[in-house]
């Protein structure tokens, strides 16, 4: 299977519209099986389209732009996390060329205040691809030291929640720097989630964000947030960075990460 997993920053680029095409081609080039997008956000006074998806929700604007492109295989979910910069709904999504046998989201912070922008949503797909079901996770979680969100409990309920019977991909921005010892990215290693970076045959140097960034500030140092982890060994033959200028072109504060698996 191919994977992506990236960060959109969405409505907060510069000629974001553009970016959602760029994104498409590139998504209709590379053939993904499974794309995890965080930070998807839609004005909260847009119109309603369907469900609870708005007229100018991201990633319903990116299967729009797939459709143009020819590509109608891919389906998405999508759910609400908290309110981002006043006016935005901002949540996650899962999109995927395979068949969505059933979706959920959860929380995994003590607040659910979706009033509060440390509110953390999880959403979850369970795909099928031959005759084998795969649980596909979302994540988008808080920072290390946060007295108000400890990331120890939002990973706690996460692993809590991840299912025990099927194949795991758990996908986002962990907001935990994995060059850092000691600290988000080794506990969530510890709680015996895989990296699939750490087994790929073939991989790059990871970094998927080059600077400071929002909830980054006065940090200048590259930075490993961006992670497809698993809860069993995998046959990964490559994992790398997308979306940096030297693997197409940047479209986020963060870079993507894409694998191959056999």
């Amino acid at each position: 299977m191919k994977l992506l997993t990236l960060n959109c920053h969405s409505w907060q680029e510069e000629n974001q519209i553009e970016k959602i095409k760029y994104l498409a081609k590139v998504i209709k080039e590379k053939q993904y099986d499974v794309v995890a997008l965080q930070e998807i956000s839609q004005r909260i006074d847009s119109k309603v389209v369907k469900d609870n998806i708005k007229e100018d929700n991201f990633v319903y604007l990116l299967v729009k732009e797939l459709e143009f492109l020819g590509e109608y295989n891919y389906s998405y979910i999508w759910d609400f996390s908290h309110i981002g910069y006043d006016i935005y709904e901002e949540g996650l999504a899962i999109l995927t060329n395979k068949n969505i046998k059933n979706s959920s989201s959860f929380y995994i912070s003590k607040s659910k205040d979706k009033n509060f922008y440390k509110s953390r949503n999880i959403i979850k797909a369970t795909i099928e691809v031959k005759d084998k079901n795969y649980d596909i996770y979302s994540c988008h979680l808080g920072w290390w030291g946060d007295d108000k969100e400890p990331f120890e409990y939002q990973a706690n309920e996460l692993i809590k929640n991840i299912s025990k019977s099927n194949t795991n991909f758990i996908m986002g921005d962990f907001n935990n720097n994995a060059f850092i010892i000691g600290e988000g990215y080794n506990y969530l290693l510890d709680k015996g989630l895989v990296d699939t970076y750490n087994i790929a045959k073939d991989k790059d140097n990871g970094i998927t964000v080059g600077g400071e960034i929002d909830g980054w500030k006065n940090n200048s140092d590259s930075k490993r947030l961006d992670l497809i982890l698993s809860t069993e060994d995998i046959n990964v033959v490559s994992s790398k960075v997308i979306f940096n200028s030297k693997n197409y072109n940047v479209i986020s504060d963060h870079f993507g990460v894409e694998i191959i698996t056999e």
